[in-house]
Parts: C-alpha cells; structure tokens; sequence
C-alpha cells in the first residue's frame, strides 16, 4: 500500500521554497512529488526543476495516479518535509529528555567516570537517546564519537538496522582518540609523535565495524586553561591516520579548536571538523579550498547552554567563562558567517548528550543558525536536511523529497522554512516517516492511533 501525503506544501531539502505539492511513497522510497498549484514554474510541462512526476512504473501505471487502495495523509496547514540529519551525534553520552545525568557534567562533576557502566546499562542509554532523536524529527545520524570504549554504537546501528531499536540510521564513530599533549601527563611538542600508534587505532576501530573516526586534534578549555589553543597531534600523525583510514574505507573526524589542528585536519583528509572556533586567516582560506571535501560543525548548542542554560547545574556566568564557552560563542558568531558566506558546508549539530544539554532537543541549532550566524530559515533547513545527507556520504537517496529518495518524512504543522523553531516542538511533528514506515503518525492527519514500527 502506497502513502500520500496531500494538500501541503513540500519542501524538498534545497534552497527553494515551499510549494504546493503531494508526496507520494511506495515501499520505502519518494515515487513522486505531483504539484498541486502554481508554486511550480514550468518549461514544456514539467517542473522547472527537472523533476518529472508521470514517469510510468514497472507496470506500466504513472507514478503519480491515486490508486484506491492508497493511504491518504491529510498535510492542509503543513510543510512536508525531509527526516532531519543529526550531523554531530553524541548517542552515548548519558543525558537525554527526561533522564539527565548529573555525573558527566565537565568540569563540574565527572563522577560518571568513576563508576562502573555495564555493557548493556550503556547499550540501553544509547537506544534510549535514538529513540528521543528519531522522535524529534532526525531519521538519521553522523556520530561524532562515542563516550566510552566498546561496541555500543555498533550494536545499536546494527539493532536499529535490524528493526529491533527504533532510531535515525546510524553511522557510528568510535571513542575520541586523545592524544594527550598537554595537561595530561606530557608534552608532546616538536617530536615526531606516535603516528605508528595512531594508524593502528584507526585500523583496529574500522575493524571492529566503526564508520567513522574521531582523534581530539586540539585540546579544550573545559580540561585545562587555555586549552583549545593547544594542538595535539603533528602532521605525521594526522597523515598516518589519514591513509590508515583510506585504506580501511573509513571517514575520519576531528575536534579542532586551535588554527592549527584545523590546518592539520584540512590537509589530511578529515571529512567533518567540529568547532574551528579559534582559526585564522590562512586556516579560512584553507577551509574555502577545500569546501567540497569537508563538512564543518560548530556544536553550538553547548555553547548557548552553558551561557544560558547552566545554573542549575552548576554552570554559571563565572563557570562558563571559565570553560571558555563565552569566547568561543562570540568566536563562532564571527566566524561561522563568513564560512557560509564562502560557501562551506556547516551542520548542525550541538554537542547534545550533557545535563544542560541533553539529547532530544537537538533541533534547537536550526533556530541558534538563524539568529547567531545569519542563516535564513531555509538554509537551516537546507543544511539540516540535504546537506546532512552529504555528509552522510548518500547525496542521492538521504535528504531530499524527491523520487528515488528514502522515504524520510515529516509532517510539519505551521511553516518551518518562515520559522525553524516550531521543530523544537514535538507537538508540530504531526508525522513522522522513516525508510517508507512510520514512527509517529497523529489523529489529526489520518485518524488512526500512533504507529511505533520503523524501519
């Protein structure tokens, strides 16, 4: 049985506005978007984007004819929409919507560290975090590390993937590789480093089934003053990982702060580097070159959390100084910017996983990337949803309305290409749609209860 969306308007996960249109979905792919107004220009009868709608079928049949046995989802007074793409996934970090952990709260409190957590205590929180990130919108997910050695977020995309767990496809990534230059019992500085070491950690991860792999670049004020000006691996390093991960078929990520480890990262292949906050002109310019080939994150939802969001756990004006989030917050606000101004890629992504922060509330970038770095609503969405499919590495079947594409939808109510906020509501999510089946579907759009199935 096929799924129409009908009588909303579509955005499809480009640049263009919203139009009148009608979705329609066959097993778990986009077969057509047919318009329904004249929010379509066209040339010679088709769309002017290209995209055709009356394709026939293997059958023989259009595409876009309603069939009788369709299953009409009523869209009036919405946006549909692409599933959104999580671009700086943090599933294992303990804290989510209605269960936050007070112990993993750096540097006020990691008492969380000083206890003991059981495979399956751990499996169990990430499960629990991907179901708050499927349920806010994000059908899938580009990790950014996992918290703590072992297999966890493997077991999960592979339960996920299975239909045992319900969560945004996953691309997992492994524990954050610290180098440890300064503050943490050596200093490294001009010497050659370990790039035998770091080249067999990137082989042992990929092999036991990580897709992505992240190495702390630089340090981070929140462990040691002055922190993020500190680079922690050298060029040999960075090179070794760099082949090491070709070779393995595996994407390497960074946390990088300093203007150097940005340079390090951009000259060694690293496909998303988070943060940037503190990079220079030639760092700039290096990034504008390369802006085909990278993805940059600002995980600014941490920063915003700390400054605003803190107290009651600790974290006031005085600690969030101290942890450096004011500057690299007024950093970003200069930077980010002009990088979109260049034409980088930049996803959000928040850091989402700490008590102030936590997992579930992860579309609350969209709104930080309008009001703090100048993007218009449909850029944040552009880059939430198309964007985050290219980062994903699947251009051609994750994050657009489109046919060919997975069936990743949502049904919004009100307009979020006018105002991305109303994703922080779960409320306004009236639909959600993962790989052609649905997670959430409300009486107000088809009459029938709650479907919890994914795929």
């Amino acid at each position: 049985m096929r799924t129409v969306f009908r009588g909303g308007l579509v955005y499809d996960g480009g640049l263009s506005a919203a139009r009148p249109a009608d979705v329609i979905v066959d097993g778990d792919r986009v077969v057509a978007v047919v318009p329904t107004g004249d929010g379509f220009p066209t040339v010679d009868g088709l769309p002017a984007d290209g995209l055709r709608t009356d394709e026939p079928g293997a059958n023989g049949a259009r595409a876009n004819e309603l069939r009788t046995d369709d299953r009409m989802v009523d869209a009036r007074g919405c946006v549909v929409m692409p599933g959104l793409v999580e671009g700086h996934a943090h599933v294992t970090f303990p804290s989510g919507l209605g269960a936050l952990e007070g112990g993993f709260n750096p540097p006020v409190d990691v008492s969380y560290f000083l206890r003991s957590h059981p495979a399956d205590e751990l499996y169990a929180t990430a499960a629990r975090n991907a179901e708050l990130l499927l349920g806010a919108g994000f059908t899938s997910a580009y990790s950014a590390g996992s918290l703590l050695p072992g297999d966890t977020e493997v077991r999960l995309r592979d339960a996920i993937n299975a239909g045992r767990a319900a969560g945004p496809r996953l691309r997992t990534a492994s524990v954050e590789r610290d180098n440890h230059f300064e503050g943490h019992g050596g200093d490294k500085h001009d010497t050659a480093g370990d790039p035998v070491g770091v080249a067999a950690f990137v082989r042992d991860m990929a092999a036991a089934g990580f897709e992505n792999i992240k190495l702390l670049l630089s340090n981070d004020d929140v462990f040691l003053a002055g922190g993020s000006q500190m680079t922690q691996y050298n060029q040999a390093e960075a090179a070794a990982a760099h082949r090491a991960a070709d070779e393995a078929g595996v994407f390497l990520n960074c946390h990088a702060q300093s203007a150097e480890s940005v340079k390090i990262a951009v000259r060694n292949g690293f496909r998303a580097i988070y943060h940037c906050s503190y990079v220079d002109e030639e760092a700039i310019d290096l990034l504008e070159e390369h802006r085909d080939d990278i993805f940059i994150g600002p995980a600014v939802g941490i920063m915003w959390a700390n400054l605003y969001e803190g107290e009651e756990f600790g974290i006031d004006a005085t600690m969030a100084r101290q942890m450096g989030s004011d500057a690299s917050l007024a950093a970003m606000s200069r930077l980010y910017p002009e990088l979109h101004r260049r034409g980088l890629r930049i996803v959000p992504g928040g850091d989402y996983g700490f008590p102030n922060n936590p997992n579930g509330r992860n579309a609350r970038d969209l709104g930080l990337f309008v009001t703090l770095f100048g993007f218009s609503p449909i850029e944040a969405l552009h880059a939430a949803t198309q964007v985050g499919g290219e980062l994903l590495d699947r251009a051609g079947d994750i994050g657009r309305i489109a046919p060919g594409f997975l069936a990743d939808v949502l049904v919004v109510k009100g307009d979020p290409t006018r105002d991305v906020t109303l994703l922080e509501d779960r409320a306004n999510l009236l639909a959600i749609m993962k790989g052609g089946a649905f997670y959430k579907l409300d009486d107000a759009l088809a009459g029938r209860p709650t479907v919890g199935a994914v795929r």
